[in-house]
C-alpha cells in the first residue's frame, strides 16, 4: 500500500505525460475553401418577336445547338403573303420609275419641242401683223389677236417646259417615284424580316439549359421559350464568409473539383468580387473565370473550390492544436523547457489545413505542448513527441 502511495506521489509530482510537437520550417500554402457553382457569363433568353402559332420545336432540352440553327418555327401563312405583297409594290413602284423615265419624259420633251414651234409661229404672226398695221392693210383689233396668241404660246412653252423638267433626275415627278420606289422596299424589306421571324434562330453556339414551348402553342413577342447557354467561356460562383474578405484579391489562383469528377482537378482565377456584403448570409460573392473547361462541366454543376490567398515558402509552422486563442488575437502556446510548461505569447500569420505560420514568439526548433488539458505555467509535465 505505502508502495502504490509513493508511485502516486512520484507521478503527481512528475507532472502529467503531455505530447509535444517542433516548431518546424516547411511550405505553407494558405487556401480559402469554399463550395460553389458552374455558370455561364450571361445566360440567352429565347423569345418571339411576334405573336403567332408554333409550328414546330425542332430541338429539346440539353442539346447543343449551333449559331443560327432554328430553335422554333412559327406559321408563317400570313407572313409570307405580305412579304410577296410587298415585293410586288416594289415591282410596281420600279416600273412607274421607267414609264416616268422612257416614256413620260420623252413626250414631255416632245410637248415643248412642239410648243417651241408655236411661240415661234406666233411670234412671226406677230411681226407681219405689225407691218400690215403700218401699211394700214389690217387694224389694231387684228393686232392684239396676235399679240394675244404670242402670249398663249408662251404661256404653253412655259407649262412644256415645266413638264419636262419635273420628269427628269431633278424634277417634282422624279423625286416622287423615285421615293415611291424608296418607300415600297422599304416596306418589303420590313416584310421580310417579319417573316423571318417565324424562324427563331440560335444567336450563338451554346447548350439549351431550358425549354417552355411546343407545338401549337400561341407566342407573344418577350415571352421566354427557351434559355441558351453560349459556348466558351465558364465561370464559377462561390459565397466566401465575410471574415476572409481581407484574403481574397483579384488574380488569385484556385484549383477546382467538380463533386461529380472528384478526382480530377483544373485551374481557375478570381476575376470579380462583389463590391457588397449579403446582409442575410454575411456572404461575399466572389467570380472565378476557367480559361481550358474540362468537357465533363455542366451549368449549375456543383464544385470544391481552393483559392489560394498566401505562399509562404520555409515558414515556421506549428499545427493549430497546439495553439490557444486562435481567433481570440491574443494566441498563445504551452512551450515544453526543462521538464516544465512555459505559457508563451505568439504572433500568427497565414493558415492553411490545420497548420499555422508563427511570427514571434517561438524559435525553430522550440517544442510545444500539443493539445493539453489544463495545467499551470511553470507545472512539471512528462513530455511525449509527436510528429508534425
Amino acid at each position: 500500500m505505502a508502495g502504490l502511495l509513493g508511485y502516486a506521489a512520484q507521478a503527481w509530482w512528475r507532472g502529467p505525460v503531455v505530447e509535444l510537437e517542433s516548431l518546424v520550417r516547411r511550405d505553407l500554402v494558405q487556401t480559402v475553401v469554399g463550395s460553389g457553382h458552374v455558370e455561364s457569363p450571361n445566360r440567352v433568353d429565347i423569345a418571339s418577336q411576334i405573336t403567332a402559332t408554333v409550328a414546330r420545336v425542332p430541338v429539346q432540352e440539353g442539346m447543343a445547338v449551333r449559331a443560327g440553327e432554328v430553335l422554333v418555327a412559327l406559321s408563317d401563312a400570313d407572313l409570307q403573303a405580305a412579304a410577296r405583297q410587298g415585293e410586288l409594290a416594289v415591282v410596281q413602284a420600279r416600273a412607274r420609275m421607267r414609264q416616268l423615265r422612257d416614256v413620260q419624259s420623252p413626250l414631255a420633251a416632245q410637248a415643248l419641242r412642239q410648243a417651241d414651234a408655236q411661240l415661234e409661229s406666233a411670234r412671226a404672226g406677230l411681226r407681219r401683223s405689225q407691218a400690215l398695221v403700218q401699211q394700214g392693210f389690217i387694224g389694231q383689233a387684228a393686232l392684239d389677236d396676235a399679240a394675244k396668241a404670242v402670249e398663249l404660246a408662251d404661256a404653253q412653252r412655259t407649262t412644256a417646259r415645266v413638264q419636262l423638267d419635273s420628269t427628269r433626275a431633278a424634277g417634282s415627278d422624279f423625286a416622287l417615284a423615285a421615293g415611291a420606289v424608296v418607300e415600297a422596299q422599304a416596306a418589303a424589306d420590313v416584310a421580310r424580316a417579319r417573316a423571318a421571324f417565324a424562324l427563331i434562330r440560335a444567336p450563338r453556339d451554346g447548350l439549351l439549359i431550358s425549354r417552355h414551348v411546343e407545338a401549337g402553342d400561341v407566342v407573344q413577342p418577350g415571352k421566354v421559350l427557351m434559355t441558351l447557354s453560349p459556348s466558351g467561356a465558364v465561370q464559377l460562383v462561390l459565397d466566401v464568409d465575410e471574415k476572409n474578405l481581407r484574403l481574397i484579391a483579384l488574380g488569385q489562383t484556385a484549383q477546382v473539383s467538380a463533386d461529380a469528377f472528384a478526382q480530377e482537378r483544373f485551374a481557375a482565377t478570381v476575376a470579380y468580387i462583389n463590391p457588397g456584403v449579403n446582409a442575410q448570409t454575411g456572404a461575399v460573392e466572389v467570380k472565378l473565370t476557367v480559361d481550358h473547361a474540362p468537357a465533363y462541366l455542366r451549368q449549375d454543376m456543383t464544385v470544391s473550390i481552393d483559392i489560394e490567398v498566401a505562399r509562404r515558402p520555409q515558414a515556421l509552422v506549428l499545427s493549430s492544436a497546439s495553439i490557444h486563442g486562435l481567433d481570440s488575437g491574443v494566441p498563445w502556446c504551452w512551450v515544453y523547457a526543462h521538464g516544465q510548461a512555459h505559457r508563451v505569447a505568439l504572433t500568427v500569420g497565414s493558415r492553411s489545413a490545420g497548420l499555422v505560420e508563427v511570427l514571434s514568439g517561438l524559435a525553430e526548433g522550440d517544442r510545444v505542448i500539443l493539445g493539453v488539458g489544463t495545467i499551470r505555467d511553470a507545472q512539471r509535465v512528462r513530455a511525449r513527441s509527436a510528429v508534425l
